[in-house]
């Protein structure tokens, strides 16, 4: 026996071994993308207009703080949606000077308008440069956001890409409920903390009167004996005191008493200090908290509290609690998002298109072991034992590393079945080859596998270089080819080379052999 049979042999069982145990069974081991099992096909379009509303809110804070530094006297800035404008009023023209000169230090992307008559009155619009560069940021951190809260949900080979100017495709493998899902991703989760105005009335605002800087919203109350779902109005100060923005975690704990779930946060070091100095200046107000513009809670504040914590309660379920969570923890869209094709492909088309799929390999794996028994002999059967092993791992290695299987996918596999029986002729040819010129069997065997060797790895290579490419820029079933390519060219150079060289040894070192069957 080759001494180097002894590690070999094992070596070889050890990885046959893992890869059986890793893919069997099939069915529960192997995800199958969203083309052969079915899913989700969303396509999304983000209301970028909502995200320059939003940043002309934001701009209109920053910018009246820097006059307040300045000491400059402005009666009121107010954010012009539709013109995409901020309107300064000044109470003194001589400041007008002042104001335009810290515009164009820190706001170089405002434009100022021509002045009317009014000199009290500055209008300022958003160059059209800014304008798309918070159109492409809506879209580009809308993506991040629903990628994030997607792999936080469990989906497995999610596809998510842009598909246009203001769209997003959104592919969701194996997804059964669809009403959950979309929730998750449709959720804008603007998380926001309000003081409520306790200095009006709520019923004069439900009657219309609603004080200026101030808003109605409703907190939704389920009764506990009936379940019936009411909205209770509040009267809330329209600027937020504190936003997730400083957010940093978000999870589900179970309260003592009810065992009800509620959302625990946790804010950095800028939140903790805000929530601090909040509950500081406002002991025994009310505080709301509000996500989306829906009122969750609105609890008094009994006292300063330090250290950056707070918590959603809202008698959630369990379920509700943990995508609030995994909302909160992958922060807010930056824009609304709407749908606009919502498809459920069903699992006929799965089931269909994985007949056809392994009716096509079993044809192409019978036709070829029955050629290369043929033309090979008994060195053939060697072939076709490389070759079932090298299906085996490739199993293997697609349960392990979670890799989705799609219709391309197993177009891979079939060619990566062409591609093992490919290296084992070419060694075989060069083992002929060399008993052809009377070498021994031994001998033959040596060089053939030597000489075919770096051919092997060449075109393996070459092959393996566009695959990596395909994965890095492809999405996906591409990506799905991709990844069952490369990883037959792993295997298919492991049975081929190392399995069909230690097979030829070990006959070799059991019996000597005077004609190869080849």
């Amino acid at each position: 026996m080759y001494r180097n049979l002894r590690w070999k042999i094992p070596l070889i069982a050890l990885v046959l071994l893992g890869a059986s145990w890793l893919s069997y069974p099939l069915e529960e081991k192997i995800n199958l993308g969203l083309d052969l099992q079915g899913g989700m096909h969303l396509v999304l379009e983000v209301e970028v207009e909502k995200a320059v509303e939003t940043s002309l809110e934001r701009l209109a804070d920053d910018l009246k703080r820097d006059i307040d530094e300045k000491d400059i006297e402005a009666d009121r800035i107010l954010a012009l949606i539709e013109e995409s404008g901020l309107k300064i009023a000044l109470l003194d023209e001589d400041d007008a000077a002042a104001v335009a000169t810290l515009i164009s230090e820190r706001y170089p992307f405002l434009e100022k308008q021509a002045s009317g008559a009014d000199k009290l009155a500055l209008v300022y619009h958003l160059s059209s440069d800014q304008v798309k560069r918070i159109h492409e940021n809506a879209v580009s951190q809308g993506l991040e956001t629903i990628r994030n809260r997607v792999d936080q949900f469990g989906v497995s080979e999610p596809s998510i890409q842009v598909q246009g100017e203001r769209r997003i495709l959104v592919q969701l493998p194996g997804i059964k409920d669809a009403s959950r899902a979309i929730n998750l991703i449709g959720k804008t989760a603007r998380l926001e903390f309000k003081l409520l105005d306790e200095d009006n009335s709520i019923q004069s605002a439900l009657a219309g009167v609603i004080p200026e800087g101030s808003e109605i919203l409703h907190e939704r109350v389920v009764n506990r004996e009936t379940g019936v779902v009411e909205k209770e109005p509040h009267l809330l100060k329209k600027r937020a005191v504190l936003t997730g923005d400083t957010l940093t975690g978000a999870i589900v704990s179970y309260d003592s008493d009810f065992n009800e779930p509620y959302v625990s946060l946790t804010f950095n070091s800028i939140g903790a200090m805000l929530f601090q100095q909040i509950t500081r200046d406002n002991v025994k107000k009310r505080l709301a908290i509000v996500l989306d513009n829906t009122v969750y809670s609105t609890p008094v504040i009994q006292e300063e509290i330090a250290g950056g914590r707070a918590q959603i309660t809202g008698q959630f379920t369990t379920e509700d609690a943990r995508d609030l969570a995994i909302v909160l923890r992958a922060g807010a869209l930056p824009a609304p998002v709407t749908i606009l094709e919502n498809r459920t492909v069903g699992p006929s088309l799965g089931k269909d298109s994985i007949q056809k799929g392994i009716e096509s390999i079993i044809m192409g794996g019978i036709l070829v072991v029955i050629f290369i028994l043929v033309y090979y002999k008994l060195s053939g059967v060697i072939a076709n034992i490389a070759l079932v092993l090298n299906i085996v791992l490739l199993l293997g290695a697609l349960a392990y590393f979670g890799a989705s299987l799609t219709l391309p996918g197993i177009a891979g596999i079939i060619l990566t079945v062409g591609m093992a029986i490919d290296a084992n002729v070419l060694v075989f040819e060069r083992i002929r080859e060399e008993i052809r010129i009377g070498k021994t069997v031994r001998a033959a065997i040596d060089a053939g596998f030597a000489k075919a060797f770096r051919t092997i790895v060449d075109a393996n290579i070459t092959t393996f270089i566009a695959a990596v490419v395909l994965f890095q820029f492809g999405t996906g079933p591409i990506k799905g080819f991709a990844i069952t390519l490369c990883i037959g060219i792993a295997a298919s150079m492991f049975t081929a080379v190392f399995v069909s060289r230690t097979i030829f040894d070990s006959v070799m070192s059991a019996r000597k052999i005077e004609k190869l069957s080849i």
